[in-house]
Protein backbone atom coordinates (compact mmCIF):
# COMPACT_ATOMS: atom_id res chain seq x y z
CA UNK A 1 0.00 0.00 0.00
CA UNK A 2 2.62 2.52 1.10
CA UNK A 3 4.82 1.69 -2.66
CA UNK A 4 1.33 2.12 -4.19
CA UNK A 5 0.98 5.62 -2.76
CA UNK A 6 4.41 6.61 -3.19
CA UNK A 7 3.82 5.89 -6.73
CA UNK A 8 0.31 7.97 -7.04
CA UNK A 9 2.24 10.38 -4.98
CA UNK A 10 5.41 10.60 -7.72
CA UNK A 11 2.59 10.65 -10.52
CA UNK A 12 1.05 13.66 -9.02
CA UNK A 13 4.50 15.87 -8.69
CA UNK A 14 5.56 15.11 -11.84
CA UNK A 15 2.33 16.40 -13.52
CA UNK A 16 2.10 19.96 -11.37
CA UNK A 17 6.33 20.11 -12.58
CA UNK A 18 5.48 19.64 -16.12
CA UNK A 19 2.59 22.03 -15.98
CA UNK A 20 4.95 24.67 -14.97
CA UNK A 21 6.21 25.55 -17.90
CA UNK A 22 9.70 25.78 -17.11
CA UNK A 23 12.09 24.94 -19.58
CA UNK A 24 15.20 23.71 -18.15
CA UNK A 25 12.76 22.01 -15.60
CA UNK A 26 11.51 20.07 -18.93
CA UNK A 27 14.50 19.61 -20.03
CA UNK A 28 15.51 17.42 -17.12
CA UNK A 29 12.63 15.81 -16.65
CA UNK A 30 13.06 14.10 -20.85
CA UNK A 31 16.53 13.55 -19.36
CA UNK A 32 15.59 11.54 -16.74
CA UNK A 33 12.47 10.02 -18.23
CA UNK A 34 14.55 8.74 -21.72
CA UNK A 35 17.65 7.53 -18.88
CA UNK A 36 14.50 5.14 -17.29
CA UNK A 37 13.41 3.70 -20.61
CA UNK A 38 16.66 3.26 -21.61
CA UNK A 39 17.69 1.38 -18.64
CA UNK A 40 14.39 -0.93 -19.07
CA UNK A 41 14.87 -1.97 -22.48
CA UNK A 42 18.60 -2.57 -21.68
CA UNK A 43 17.40 -5.21 -19.23
CA UNK A 44 14.42 -6.05 -21.27
CA UNK A 45 16.45 -8.16 -24.01
CA UNK A 46 18.14 -10.36 -21.67
CA UNK A 47 14.98 -10.92 -19.58
CA UNK A 48 12.70 -12.04 -22.49
CA UNK A 49 15.73 -15.15 -23.83
CA UNK A 50 16.68 -15.67 -20.31
CA UNK A 51 13.37 -16.82 -18.80
CA UNK A 52 12.17 -18.58 -21.99
CA UNK A 53 15.54 -20.55 -22.20
CA UNK A 54 15.41 -21.32 -18.28
CA UNK A 55 11.14 -22.85 -18.49
CA UNK A 56 12.06 -24.83 -21.24
CA UNK A 57 15.63 -26.54 -19.48
CA UNK A 58 14.69 -27.18 -16.31
CA UNK A 59 10.63 -27.55 -16.95
CA UNK A 60 11.20 -29.58 -20.04
CA UNK A 61 9.62 -29.11 -23.10
CA UNK A 62 6.47 -31.65 -22.17
CA UNK A 63 5.11 -30.02 -19.32
CA UNK A 64 5.25 -26.51 -21.11
CA UNK A 65 2.80 -28.46 -23.47
CA UNK A 66 -0.37 -27.53 -20.68
CA UNK A 67 1.04 -23.91 -20.04
CA UNK A 68 1.59 -22.83 -23.56
CA UNK A 69 -1.99 -24.15 -24.16
CA UNK A 70 -3.65 -21.95 -21.54
CA UNK A 71 -1.34 -18.83 -22.37
CA UNK A 72 -2.43 -19.59 -26.09
CA UNK A 73 -6.25 -19.65 -25.89
CA UNK A 74 -6.49 -16.92 -23.40
CA UNK A 75 -4.45 -14.81 -25.65
CA UNK A 76 -7.04 -15.32 -28.51
CA UNK A 77 -9.84 -14.79 -26.31
CA UNK A 78 -8.83 -11.64 -24.73
CA UNK A 79 -7.89 -10.04 -27.39
CA UNK A 80 -11.07 -11.40 -29.76
CA UNK A 81 -12.94 -9.47 -27.22
CA UNK A 82 -11.06 -6.08 -26.84
CA UNK A 83 -11.46 -6.02 -30.92
CA UNK A 84 -15.38 -6.68 -30.45
CA UNK A 85 -15.54 -4.19 -28.24
CA UNK A 86 -13.87 -1.25 -30.52
CA UNK A 87 -16.08 -2.75 -33.32
CA UNK A 88 -19.67 -2.53 -31.11
CA UNK A 89 -18.25 1.13 -30.15
CA UNK A 90 -17.59 1.77 -33.43
CA UNK A 91 -21.18 1.36 -34.94
CA UNK A 92 -22.81 2.75 -31.71
CA UNK A 93 -20.71 6.21 -31.39
CA UNK A 94 -20.39 6.13 -35.61
CA UNK A 95 -17.35 8.56 -36.26
CA UNK A 96 -17.95 10.86 -39.10
CA UNK A 97 -15.57 11.99 -42.21
CA UNK A 98 -13.22 14.38 -41.64
CA UNK A 99 -13.48 17.57 -43.78
CA UNK A 100 -11.69 16.75 -47.34
CA UNK A 101 -9.19 20.03 -46.65
CA UNK A 102 -8.19 18.31 -43.56
CA UNK A 103 -6.72 14.90 -44.93
CA UNK A 104 -5.85 16.49 -48.12
CA UNK A 105 -3.61 19.04 -46.40
CA UNK A 106 -2.07 16.49 -44.45
CA UNK A 107 0.95 15.18 -45.79
CA UNK A 108 1.78 11.66 -44.65
CA UNK A 109 6.26 12.41 -45.36
CA UNK A 110 6.95 12.69 -41.60
CA UNK A 111 5.58 9.11 -41.21
CA UNK A 112 6.93 5.91 -42.77
CA UNK A 113 5.24 2.39 -43.13
CA UNK A 114 7.56 -0.82 -41.94
CA UNK A 115 8.55 -3.53 -44.12
CA UNK A 116 6.10 -5.83 -45.98
CA UNK A 117 4.95 -9.01 -44.20
CA UNK A 118 6.65 -11.00 -46.05
CA UNK A 119 9.64 -9.08 -45.51
CA UNK A 120 8.74 -9.42 -41.51
CA UNK A 121 8.12 -13.22 -41.32
CA UNK A 122 11.86 -13.80 -42.84
CA UNK A 123 12.83 -11.47 -40.15
CA UNK A 124 11.80 -13.56 -37.82
CA UNK A 125 14.41 -16.33 -38.99
CA UNK A 126 17.75 -14.99 -37.94
CA UNK A 127 20.87 -15.68 -39.96
CA UNK A 128 22.98 -14.42 -36.98
CA UNK A 129 23.02 -15.19 -33.67
CA UNK A 130 24.03 -11.60 -32.40
CA UNK A 131 22.28 -9.45 -34.65
CA UNK A 132 18.61 -10.50 -32.81
CA UNK A 133 20.34 -9.26 -29.59
CA UNK A 134 22.01 -6.01 -31.39
CA UNK A 135 18.21 -5.42 -32.69
CA UNK A 136 16.36 -6.21 -29.93
CA UNK A 137 14.16 -8.44 -32.44
CA UNK A 138 11.92 -9.95 -30.20
CA UNK A 139 10.64 -12.77 -31.99
CA UNK A 140 13.79 -14.16 -33.62
CA UNK A 141 15.19 -13.97 -29.64
CA UNK A 142 11.97 -16.59 -28.67
CA UNK A 143 12.80 -18.71 -31.34
CA UNK A 144 16.78 -18.81 -30.32
CA UNK A 145 14.93 -19.05 -26.89
CA UNK A 146 13.01 -22.36 -27.53
CA UNK A 147 15.40 -23.67 -29.95
CA UNK A 148 18.42 -23.28 -27.06
CA UNK A 149 16.15 -24.04 -24.19
CA UNK A 150 14.29 -27.27 -26.05
CA UNK A 151 17.40 -28.59 -26.56
CA UNK A 152 18.96 -28.20 -22.98
CA UNK A 153 15.84 -30.15 -21.89
CA UNK A 154 16.46 -33.04 -24.49
CA UNK A 155 20.17 -33.35 -23.35
CA UNK A 156 21.14 -36.17 -21.26
CA UNK A 157 21.86 -35.06 -17.57
CA UNK A 158 25.47 -35.25 -17.32
CA UNK A 159 27.79 -32.54 -15.64
CA UNK A 160 28.07 -30.07 -18.58
CA UNK A 161 24.22 -29.97 -18.43
CA UNK A 162 24.31 -28.60 -15.38
CA UNK A 163 26.84 -26.06 -15.56
CA UNK A 164 25.24 -24.82 -18.30
CA UNK A 165 21.74 -24.37 -16.50
CA UNK A 166 23.16 -23.04 -13.31
CA UNK A 167 25.23 -20.30 -15.28
CA UNK A 168 22.05 -19.51 -17.10
CA UNK A 169 19.88 -19.54 -13.66
CA UNK A 170 22.70 -17.90 -12.32
CA UNK A 171 22.35 -14.88 -14.77
CA UNK A 172 18.92 -14.88 -14.22
CA UNK A 173 19.24 -13.82 -10.57
CA UNK A 174 21.60 -11.32 -11.03
CA UNK A 175 19.32 -9.80 -13.88
CA UNK A 176 16.43 -10.08 -11.05
CA UNK A 177 18.83 -8.76 -8.27
CA UNK A 178 19.22 -5.39 -10.82
CA UNK A 179 15.59 -5.15 -12.09
CA UNK A 180 14.68 -4.60 -8.20
CA UNK A 181 17.29 -2.24 -7.40
CA UNK A 182 15.61 -0.33 -10.79
CA UNK A 183 12.28 -0.38 -9.16
CA UNK A 184 13.56 0.92 -6.22
CA UNK A 185 14.31 4.09 -7.79
CA UNK A 186 11.48 4.16 -9.95
CA UNK A 187 9.12 6.85 -8.52
CA UNK A 188 12.03 9.27 -9.51
CA UNK A 189 11.01 7.48 -12.93
CA UNK A 190 7.35 8.06 -12.66
CA UNK A 191 7.65 12.32 -11.80
CA UNK A 192 9.87 12.43 -15.14
CA UNK A 193 7.37 10.43 -16.83
CA UNK A 194 4.71 12.26 -15.44
CA UNK A 195 6.02 15.75 -15.72
CA UNK A 196 7.14 14.78 -19.67
CA UNK A 197 3.61 14.14 -20.61
CA UNK A 198 1.87 17.12 -18.78
CA UNK A 199 4.23 19.55 -20.58
CA UNK A 200 3.01 17.93 -23.76
CA UNK A 201 -0.60 18.21 -23.09
CA UNK A 202 0.36 22.05 -21.76
CA UNK A 203 1.99 22.68 -24.77
CA UNK A 204 -1.06 21.94 -26.97
CA UNK A 205 0.51 18.44 -29.06
CA UNK A 206 -2.68 16.24 -27.80
CA UNK A 207 -5.39 19.09 -28.07
CA UNK A 208 -6.06 18.42 -31.58
CA UNK A 209 -8.14 15.43 -31.16
CA UNK A 210 -10.85 13.56 -33.82
CA UNK A 211 -13.45 13.71 -31.07
CA UNK A 212 -15.88 10.65 -31.79
CA UNK A 213 -12.83 8.41 -33.23
CA UNK A 214 -10.56 9.11 -30.22
CA UNK A 215 -13.43 8.72 -27.64
CA UNK A 216 -14.15 4.68 -29.54
CA UNK A 217 -10.10 4.00 -29.13
CA UNK A 218 -10.17 4.96 -25.63
CA UNK A 219 -13.48 3.49 -24.61
CA UNK A 220 -12.82 0.47 -26.14
CA UNK A 221 -9.74 0.25 -23.86
CA UNK A 222 -11.44 1.17 -20.40
CA UNK A 223 -14.46 -1.17 -21.36
CA UNK A 224 -11.65 -3.86 -21.94
CA UNK A 225 -9.58 -3.00 -19.06
CA UNK A 226 -12.18 -2.32 -16.40
CA UNK A 227 -15.35 -4.92 -17.35
CA UNK A 228 -14.28 -7.25 -20.24
CA UNK A 229 -10.99 -8.42 -18.40
CA UNK A 230 -11.90 -8.63 -14.99
CA UNK A 231 -14.72 -10.47 -16.19
CA UNK A 232 -12.54 -13.18 -17.31
CA UNK A 233 -10.85 -13.35 -13.93
CA UNK A 234 -13.96 -14.24 -12.29
CA UNK A 235 -14.95 -16.58 -14.58
CA UNK A 236 -12.00 -18.63 -13.07
CA UNK A 237 -12.58 -17.93 -9.56
CA UNK A 238 -10.41 -14.66 -8.80
CA UNK A 239 -10.57 -11.94 -7.44
CA UNK A 240 -9.74 -8.72 -10.06
CA UNK A 241 -8.88 -5.98 -7.30
CA UNK A 242 -6.49 -8.28 -5.89
CA UNK A 243 -4.32 -9.26 -8.96
CA UNK A 244 -4.87 -5.36 -10.23
CA UNK A 245 -3.49 -3.88 -6.82
CA UNK A 246 -0.44 -6.81 -6.78
CA UNK A 247 0.17 -5.78 -10.75
CA UNK A 248 0.27 -1.91 -10.68
CA UNK A 249 3.41 -1.06 -10.80
CA UNK A 250 3.81 -3.16 -14.00
CA UNK A 251 0.51 -1.06 -15.72
CA UNK A 252 1.77 1.96 -14.58
CA UNK A 253 5.15 1.44 -16.14
CA UNK A 254 3.84 0.41 -19.03
CA UNK A 255 1.18 3.25 -19.14
CA UNK A 256 4.57 5.70 -19.05
CA UNK A 257 7.09 3.48 -21.11
CA UNK A 258 4.69 2.82 -23.89
CA UNK A 259 6.46 -0.30 -24.22
CA UNK A 260 5.05 -3.95 -23.25
CA UNK A 261 8.21 -5.46 -24.32
CA UNK A 262 10.10 -2.79 -22.39
CA UNK A 263 7.89 -3.56 -18.93
CA UNK A 264 8.83 -7.01 -18.80
CA UNK A 265 10.82 -6.95 -16.03
CA UNK A 266 8.67 -4.89 -13.67
CA UNK A 267 5.71 -7.12 -14.56
CA UNK A 268 7.41 -10.70 -14.12
CA UNK A 269 8.97 -9.35 -10.62
CA UNK A 270 5.26 -8.13 -9.66
CA UNK A 271 3.69 -11.36 -11.10
CA UNK A 272 6.30 -13.54 -8.71
CA UNK A 273 6.81 -11.32 -5.69
CA UNK A 274 3.39 -9.62 -5.49
CA UNK A 275 0.62 -11.57 -7.19
CA UNK A 276 2.66 -15.19 -5.94
CA UNK A 277 2.31 -15.94 -9.37
CA UNK A 278 4.78 -19.99 -9.76
CA UNK A 279 8.28 -18.48 -11.42
CA UNK A 280 8.32 -21.53 -13.82
CA UNK A 281 4.43 -20.37 -14.93
CA UNK A 282 5.77 -16.16 -14.66
CA UNK A 283 9.09 -16.76 -16.68
CA UNK A 284 7.35 -18.78 -19.53
CA UNK A 285 4.32 -17.02 -20.16
CA UNK A 286 4.74 -13.56 -19.90
CA UNK A 287 7.80 -13.56 -22.19
CA UNK A 288 5.46 -14.94 -24.59
CA UNK A 289 2.62 -12.86 -23.95
CA UNK A 290 4.82 -10.02 -24.10
CA UNK A 291 4.99 -10.75 -28.04
CA UNK A 292 1.55 -12.15 -28.93
CA UNK A 293 -1.25 -10.61 -26.11
CA UNK A 294 -2.29 -7.52 -27.67
CA UNK A 295 -5.60 -6.29 -26.64
CA UNK A 296 -4.96 -2.71 -26.95
CA UNK A 297 -3.15 -2.95 -30.32
CA UNK A 298 -6.13 -5.37 -31.46
CA UNK A 299 -8.86 -2.58 -30.87
CA UNK A 300 -6.42 0.10 -32.21
CA UNK A 301 -5.53 -1.89 -35.84
CA UNK A 302 -9.74 -2.46 -36.40
CA UNK A 303 -11.14 1.31 -34.79
CA UNK A 304 -8.15 3.00 -36.68
CA UNK A 305 -8.27 0.76 -40.06
CA UNK A 306 -12.19 0.77 -40.27
CA UNK A 307 -11.73 5.02 -39.22
CA UNK A 308 -9.31 5.13 -42.15
CA UNK A 309 -11.18 3.18 -44.74
CA UNK A 310 -14.31 4.77 -44.29
CA UNK A 311 -12.93 8.15 -45.15
CA UNK A 312 -11.31 6.97 -48.38
CA UNK A 313 -14.68 6.09 -49.01
CA UNK A 314 -15.17 2.28 -47.97
CA UNK A 315 -18.64 0.96 -47.31
CA UNK A 316 -18.43 -0.61 -43.92
CA UNK A 317 -20.76 -3.43 -43.96
CA UNK A 318 -21.15 -5.93 -41.04
CA UNK A 319 -18.53 -8.61 -43.52
CA UNK A 320 -16.42 -5.87 -43.83
CA UNK A 321 -15.67 -5.10 -40.30
CA UNK A 322 -15.78 -9.27 -39.31
CA UNK A 323 -13.17 -9.75 -41.59
CA UNK A 324 -11.43 -6.82 -40.36
CA UNK A 325 -11.91 -8.12 -36.91
CA UNK A 326 -10.19 -10.96 -37.70
CA UNK A 327 -7.30 -9.17 -39.78
CA UNK A 328 -6.61 -6.77 -36.70
CA UNK A 329 -6.47 -9.76 -34.35
CA UNK A 330 -4.16 -11.75 -36.66
CA UNK A 331 -1.63 -8.79 -36.83
CA UNK A 332 -1.41 -8.09 -33.33
CA UNK A 333 -0.61 -11.07 -32.20
CA UNK A 334 2.84 -10.76 -34.60
CA UNK A 335 3.39 -6.97 -33.61
CA UNK A 336 6.15 -6.28 -31.58
CA UNK A 337 4.97 -4.82 -28.12
CA UNK A 338 7.57 -1.76 -28.34
CA UNK A 339 6.35 2.38 -28.42
CA UNK A 340 4.21 2.91 -31.61
CA UNK A 341 4.71 -0.53 -33.02
CA UNK A 342 0.83 -0.53 -33.37
CA UNK A 343 0.62 2.76 -35.46
CA UNK A 344 3.06 1.82 -37.84
CA UNK A 345 1.33 -1.87 -38.18
CA UNK A 346 -1.83 -0.26 -38.87
CA UNK A 347 0.18 2.00 -41.51
CA UNK A 348 1.32 -0.65 -43.50
CA UNK A 349 -2.21 -2.19 -43.63
CA UNK A 350 -3.24 0.58 -44.81
CA UNK A 351 -0.59 1.62 -47.09
CA UNK A 352 -1.25 -2.19 -48.95
CA UNK A 353 -5.29 -1.46 -49.55
CA UNK A 354 -4.42 1.80 -51.22
CA UNK A 355 -6.13 3.48 -48.03
CA UNK A 356 -5.65 7.07 -47.75
CA UNK A 357 -2.70 7.30 -44.81
CA UNK A 358 -2.74 10.73 -44.89
CA UNK A 359 -5.12 10.38 -41.81
CA UNK A 360 -2.95 8.77 -39.96
CA UNK A 361 -1.00 12.19 -39.67
CA UNK A 362 -3.72 13.75 -38.38
CA UNK A 363 -3.97 10.75 -35.58
CA UNK A 364 -0.27 11.09 -34.96
CA UNK A 365 -0.08 14.26 -32.89
CA UNK A 366 -2.42 12.57 -30.48
CA UNK A 367 -1.07 9.06 -30.60
CA UNK A 368 0.56 8.93 -27.45
CA UNK A 369 -2.14 9.59 -25.12
CA UNK A 370 -3.63 6.35 -27.28
CA UNK A 371 -0.54 4.29 -26.92
CA UNK A 372 0.00 4.84 -23.27
CA UNK A 373 -3.64 3.60 -22.72
CA UNK A 374 -3.34 0.52 -24.67
CA UNK A 375 0.18 -0.56 -23.64
CA UNK A 376 -1.49 -0.22 -20.00
CA UNK A 377 -4.09 -2.44 -20.87
CA UNK A 378 -1.40 -5.09 -22.96
CA UNK A 379 0.58 -5.35 -19.69
CA UNK A 380 -2.67 -5.95 -17.83
CA UNK A 381 -4.12 -8.48 -20.07
CA UNK A 382 -0.38 -10.16 -19.65
CA UNK A 383 -1.14 -10.00 -16.18
CA UNK A 384 -4.49 -11.92 -16.40
CA UNK A 385 -3.33 -14.44 -18.35
CA UNK A 386 -0.73 -15.33 -16.19
CA UNK A 387 -2.79 -15.30 -13.41
CA UNK A 388 -5.51 -17.47 -15.02
CA UNK A 389 -2.84 -20.01 -16.37
CA UNK A 390 -1.32 -20.42 -13.29
CA UNK A 391 -4.75 -20.51 -11.50
CA UNK A 392 -5.53 -24.12 -13.66
CA UNK A 393 -2.63 -25.65 -13.38
CA UNK A 394 -2.34 -25.38 -9.49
Amino acid sequence: MKKTLLWIGSLVVGAILGLLGVAWLNDVMDFVATVYTRLFQLLAVPTIVLAVTTTFATFGSKGTGRIFGRTLIYTLLTTFAAAAVGALLYVVVAPGNLPAEAISSTQPSNISPQTSFYDHILNVIPNNIVKPFLEGNVLSLLLLAFAVGIGLSKLPESENKSVIVKGLLGLQDLLFLLIRGLIWTLPLGIVAFSAQLSAQVSAGIVADSIGKYVLVVLGGNVIQFFIILPLFLLARGLNPIHVLGKMIPAVMMALFTKSSAATLPVTMESAENRLGVRKDIARFVLPICTTINMNGCAAFILVTSLFVMQNGGTTLTLGTILLWLLISVVSAVGNAGVPMGCFFLTLSLMSGIGAPVAILGIILPIYTIIDMVETAENVWSDSCVCAMTDHDLQ
